[in-house]
């Protein structure tokens, strides 16, 4: 039997897929850091590079908040914290969705007076082994190597976090697909502003903005939801089937009259309680002993289920 504050163990099937999704939060980290460098360096007085580095920098939060997360979240209960420390990671998601916000207005406010003041980029040339060469063919080849990393790695995670149920590494995912999409409008920009049309630097410094605030209010949204116990939802945030399974289960019961379940997200896994209304009082305390072993076998993700005994659910 499971009591409160127990600390959570992965099932034995689930502890490998984590070591791989610790695995690429590891290599998106190295990634992205060589990728803010090479930006950084070539990224000159473009509104688009910018964007694009901004971008790249907040695309740390996600993996770093996921493995502070995944490292916080089996620390066993103690005086100070009776609850564990399953929580962490919510608290680190709710802050980098206020910091994606901010960076976000930041940029396209900075576009958008770009774009009324008709402040043309300056796009100069450069040496390169003894040739001059214009630093917009450098940018947009920092660009595309900006692209390829996130999309592979995106493509990678997604199938990890649904088998994980990981929305931390769900939101990382989608941060990389944010990645790529601004890199290629940054190329876009750069592109544009080649053929003279020098407006298009600071509208693909607008649409990466635009994905950046989607992002931060997607993000925002969640965590403040979750924090505020709302009803579970998987990683595509549909309805989680979970609640429906468990009182089911309970109700099969031939001893239970009337089931009824209050599920949260707690981090990673789901907690609450489950109250039953029971035919008789026969046995009782073995009886929910039981009806607490069916609970925390519906489901893997199930941790600090409590089976409450009530007389009527109205």
């Amino acid at each position: 039997m499971k009591f409160p504050g127990d600390p959570y163990r992965l099932p034995e099937d689930k502890q490998q897929a984590m070591k791989r999704a610790k695995r690429l939060a590891w290599i998106t980290i190295a990634f992205m850091i060589s990728i803010i460098a090479v930006i950084g360096i070539t990224m000159g007085s473009s509104e688009a590079m910018k964007a694009v580095w901004i971008e790249d920098l907040l695309s740390l939060i996600p993996p770093v908040a996921f493995l502070i997360g995944t490292r916080y979240f089996h620390r066993p209960p103690d005086a100070e914290f009776p609850y564990g420390y399953r929580r962490a990671v919510m608290i680190a998601f709710l802050t980098a969705a206020v910091a994606l916000l901010g960076f976000g207005l930041y940029i396209l406010i900075h576009a958008v007076l770009s774009l009324v003041m008709a402040e043309a980029p300056t796009i100069q040339t450069i040496e390169i082994f003894g040739r001059r060469i214009w630093l917009g063919w450098v940018m947009i080849a920092a660009l595309v190597y900006s692209v390829i990393p996130p999309f592979i790695l995106g493509r990678i995670k997604q199938p990890l976090a649904h088998e994980l149920h990981q929305k931390a590494l769900q939101t990382d995912a989608n941060m990389n697909k944010g990645d790529w999409l601004a890199g290629l409008a940054g190329v876009l920009g750069i592109v544009g502003v080649a053929y003279g049309y020098w407006w298009a630097d600071a509208v693909a410094a607008i649409i990466i903005s635009v994905e950046i605030l989607r992002d931060g209010l997607s993000d925002l949204r969640h965590s403040v939801a979750q924090l505020m116990n709302k009803r579970p939802s998987d990683v595509d945030e549909k309805p989680d089937p979970t609640p429906g399974k468990l009182q089911h289960e309970l109700e099969r019961l031939d001893w239970v009259r009337q089931a009824r379940v209050r599920l949260r997200e707690d981090g990673d896994v789901l907690t609450g309680e489950a109250f039953v209304v029971p035919r008789d009082e026969v046995d009782l305390l073995n009886r929910l002993g039981k009806a607490q072993e069916i609970a925390h076998a519906v489901d893997w993700r199930l941790h600090d289920v409590q089976i409450v005994h009530v007389r009527s659910l109205e």
